[in-house]
């Protein structure tokens, strides 16, 4: 049977991070789980992958159970399949940030920006002067992109503050951004928010988002997209494309 994959997370306060960890561990290992899931004071980011049953379990109970009340009720979500197991086994962490970038100097949930659907993305792409940014890694853009994106050519998504202070906020009025699932570009224009950039702009639900809504016809993705597990590389509809990937990413 076809493995449901869960790419989700969403920027809130957890001030009980650490208690939550045993909790959670239980809760995805009586589901036979497995993947990660990052906790952090500023919230909960991770892959997991399990049967369909169990992942839609899963997410009744981050969304209305007992662990997190109603804290991530409204938690972002991406689901996709896989024939064979992404990952081997379960890891539950708590770290400082759940996504790595200053420390938690930034605070994503007090302004990252402003969210664009998947349906109105291409309209976006069309704006006259409109700055956009891939904020993935190097090798990541090297499989696939939008045309037109720049890549700040970065090996570690917190090289990109360097690529901000390089910029001029004045002469970018306009700044649209786009990552994998949409977390890097929340923490991402939360920093150039605070930067002195007024206009920014991400891909709500980021690339899996727009993979899995627009239609072929309409879609300006080329390429594959780079996901951190066993699948190596998506593509339209989210249909798995190992195939695509360098052999240097297998």
């Amino acid at each position: 049977m076809p493995l449901t994959v869960a790419a989700l997370y969403k920027f809130v306060a957890l001030p009980d991070a650490e208690a939550l960890q045993s909790g959670l561990r239980a809760l995805c290992e009586g589901l036979g789980i497995t993947g990660t899931l990052l906790l952090a004071r500023e919230g909960i980011n991770g892959t997991v992958a399990g049967t369909p049953d169990a992942i839609e379990a899963l997410l009744a109970d981050l969304r209305t159970g007992t662990l997190f009340g109603d804290r991530l009720r409204d938690i972002d979500c991406k689901l996709s399949r896989a024939e064979t197991p992404p990952f081997r086994q379960l890891k539950i962490r708590v770290k400082r940030e759940i996504v790595t970038f200053d420390d938690g100097a930034t605070d994503a949930a007090s302004g990252a920006g402003s969210p664009v659907a998947p349906e109105d993305w291409n309209a976006l792409l069309d704006t006259p002067g409109l700055l956009l940014i891939d904020t993935r890694n190097a090798f990541e853009v090297a499989l696939g992109s939008f045309p037109g994106a720049v890549d700040p050519g970065i090996t570690r998504f917190s090289a990109f503050r360097d690529y901000v202070d390089a910029l001029d906020p004045a002469a970018h009025p306009k700044v649209a951004m786009f990552c994998t699932g949409g977390i890097r570009c929340e923490k991402a224009g939360a920093y150039m928010r605070a930067k002195g950039f007024s206009d920014v702009r991400h891909l709500a639900g980021g690339i899996l988002r727009y993979l899995e809504t627009v239609p072929d016809a309409e879609n300006r993705w080329r390429g594959d997209c780079f996901v951190f597990d066993g699948r190596i590389a998506l593509g339209p509809a989210l249909v798995e494309r190992p195939d695509h990937a360098p052999e240097t990413l297998r």
